[in-house]
């Protein structure tokens, strides 16, 4: 699969640790938004401050690491602003997680872009397909979903009671080892998919 053509500045996209500082508050401030709306939607209130400090003490440390998954950091203007992970199912079956955009960049074609540099990632790790799970109200995550290609199907899991609706896009596997993941990003608006409680471990 080709990388995404390469637009001017200020919009970039590279993979980093997962556990980079820039990378950790990207993700607490992704968990921290899919947490309050559940809870803003289900119990009328926003989620603690422990809530957060409790997922996030779950989630895995691995998943999104070399060789078998991969942390995207994109940058407006050099500064970050999202985020999103790919890691391998099995060999032919990538699954993208915590896509993010922090709310001053929503609309400015963060979110497309951080999709295709995901598609590009998971197709040098080999993957045939990528897969994602989400909840029913991220109403913004589906609409991105199936308007950059991704095609509903049968769950592909039953472990994590808040994934509502999943998706599919086939992509084409690129041959040869594994190459590294930086660059510019294209079209598409905002975000996130996941769970109050942290997402499903594996």
């Amino acid at each position: 699969m080709n990388a995404p053509a390469a637009l001017p500045p200020p919009w970039t996209v590279s993979a980093e640790p997962f556990d980079s500082p820039e990378a950790w508050d990207l993700l607490r401030e992704y968990y921290t938004e899919v947490a309050d709306r559940y809870y803003e939607l289900h119990e009328g209130r926003r989620s603690t401050a422990a809530e957060i400090e409790q997922g996030l003490a779950e989630y895995p440390s691995g998943h999104l690491a070399p060789p078998h998954g991969v942390l995207l950091v994109a940058r407006y203007g050099g500064v970050a602003a999202g985020c999103a992970g790919v890691r391998l199912l099995d060999a032919r079956t990538a699954e993208l997680k915590q896509v993010f955009l922090r709310t001053a960049r929503r609309g400015l074609g963060g979110a497309g872009g951080l999709l295709s540099a995901a598609e590009t990632a998971a197709a040098g790790m080999g993957a045939e397909r990528i897969r994602l799970d989400t909840r029913l109200d991220l109403v913004e995550a589906v609409a991105l979903y199936r308007r950059h290609g991704y095609q509903e199907i049968a769950p592909y899991h039953d472990d994590d009671p808040y994934a509502e609706i999943f998706f599919e896009k086939r992509i084409a596997p690129e041959n040869g080892s594994e190459r590294g993941t930086e660059t510019s990003v294209r079209t598409g608006s905002r975000t996130g998919q996941g769970t109050p409680g942290g997402e499903r471990r594996g």
